[in-house]
């Protein structure tokens, strides 16, 4: 007895120890921008909104279908008489030769009917129109997937590099202050030397003082950066992430921007939602058409029927009905009701192409624009490169001529704060060129 339990407990505290491990791995979420895309995509409400109408796109195309189909029907009835319905005699006729008209009563107090029928469409324009549309739709569906998808992907880089940009904020006023309290530590050491003005300590005092909640400032920034980015991707707000890519310059290629420019019409999944809708409301002019034109159906019926005062079904009989034919129909005046709805479609159809040419001006917009901010972007980057570098040697001069007690503390606490600005500068105009980037991507149609 005692070993089993000594066998339940070890292995009760296996399996602590497994699911706490687990726990442990999964506490922290380490994402690259592969990654959190790869997720985004499979996680997103709105991707899966839009994953929906595919589902949605195949239903229609089954209902659509469905009209061309034979259409089997069944159907019964049960009739109770309170008062039987009559058959009228004429008045001096062979079967009533009296001078008043009479009724004879016909049928018995039930009447039973169950029959079948069957329809087969022969003709019919709106059946194969709708079909046609409702395939179009269906790429019209995947296209909408597409231009989501893909709006997904931008926010999820702009969320992505601006954890990467909080990040870089972040460390640079770490950076700010470590100097400045390094600067407090000398000046409270020269002070205590009498090397030092009471000035100098109390300036050096309240510069830390002031840089401290910079960086609570730039703490909260990226905490608020990852919740953007945990919402995107449909992760818990209370999950730890950790964001790892590279926040460094790359500048694409111009024989890529120009390619990808030029195509942009072709490629944008937005433009390609607009042109499958366009062809749609086309099709729909022929749906709305179809009222001109007659529809032939073959059909055929069977049914079973019976009367009877008494309710003992085993002496009923049953009396069998069978046939078949064809029906034409053909609305030869609808009071101009189908006339109004072909010319409501070729309006549709025209905002559609306008919609559509707007749609055209707007991309070409939005790749020149995305082109601009990535240009002014590269020069900003390059320029703040040169300042990074002036500032570190301006930080280091401004120390040592304090030292040496020819520079002022002012010059120093400036080239620390010039330093600073400028690390802070350059992480920003990478981040717009990254972001500028995106948006060049998202409006040629380009996800990765």
């Amino acid at each position: 007895m005692r070993s089993s339990l000594q066998r339940l407990l070890a292995i009760a505290v296996q399996v602590t120890l497994l699911l706490s491990g687990s726990a442990t791995a999964q506490d922290t979420l380490h994402l690259s921008l592969d990654r959190a895309i790869s997720i985004a995509l499979t996680q997103n409400r709105d991707v899966l909104i839009a994953d929906q109408d595919r589902y949605k796109a195949d239903a229609q195309i089954a209902e659509a279908r469905s009209g061309a189909f034979p259409q089997l029907s069944f159907s019964g009835q049960y009739v109770r008489n309170i008062k039987l319905p009559v058959l009228f005699l004429p008045a001096n006729s062979a079967f009533n030769p009296t001078p008043n008209v009479q009724t004879f009563p016909i049928g018995s107090n039930n009447s039973y009917q169950w029959g079948g029928q069957l329809t087969q469409a022969l003709y019919s324009r709106q059946v194969g129109v709708a079909l046609d549309i409702a395939n179009t739709y269906k790429d019209f569906s995947e296209a909408g997937l597409a231009a989501t998808k893909s709006s997904v992907v931008l926010e999820v880089k702009r969320a992505f590099y601006g954890v990467l940009l909080m990040q870089k904020l972040v460390e640079a006023n770490h950076q700010g202050l470590d100097v400045v309290k390094a600067n407090l530590q000398n000046v409270q050491a020269l002070y205590k030397h009498g090397s030092a003005a009471e000035f100098d300590l109390l300036r050096a005092e309240v510069q830390v003082a002031n840089t401290e909640p910079m960086l609570i400032s730039a703490d909260n920034n990226l905490l608020l950066a990852k919740n953007g980015l945990k919402t995107l991707l449909a992760i818990p707000l209370d999950r730890e992430i950790e964001v790892e890519g590279d926040f460094t310059f790359s500048e694409v290629p111009q024989s890529v921007l120009d390619e990808g420019s030029r195509d942009a019409l072709k490629t944008n999944p937005g433009l390609q939602q607009l042109s499958f809708q366009e062809s749609m409301l086309d099709k729909n002019i022929s749906v709305e058409q179809s009222g001109y034109f007659p529809s032939i159906y073959a059909f055929g019926a069977y049914q079973w029927q019976t009367q009877n005062n008494t309710f003992q079904f085993s002496n009923y009989y049953w009396a069998k009905i069978f046939n078949v034919g064809i029906s034409l129909s053909w609305n030869l005046f609808d009071g101009l009701r189908t006339p109004a709805r072909v010319e409501q479609a070729k309006i549709d159809l025209k905002k559609t192409r306008l919609t559509l040419l707007k749609a055209e001006e707007g991309v070409t917009i939005q790749i020149q624009a995305a082109r601009l901010k990535m240009n002014e972007a590269k020069q900003r980057v390059q320029g703040q490169e040169k300042n990074i570098e002036q500032a570190k040697k301006a930080v280091g001069i401004a120390e040592t001529r304090f030292k040496s007690g020819v520079g002022t503390q002012l010059e120093l606490l400036d080239a620390q704060v010039a330093m600073t600005l400028a690390q802070t500068n350059y992480a920003q105009a990478i981040y717009d060129y990254l972001v500028a980037k995106a948006e060049w991507e998202y409006a040629i149609g380009r996800e990765r």
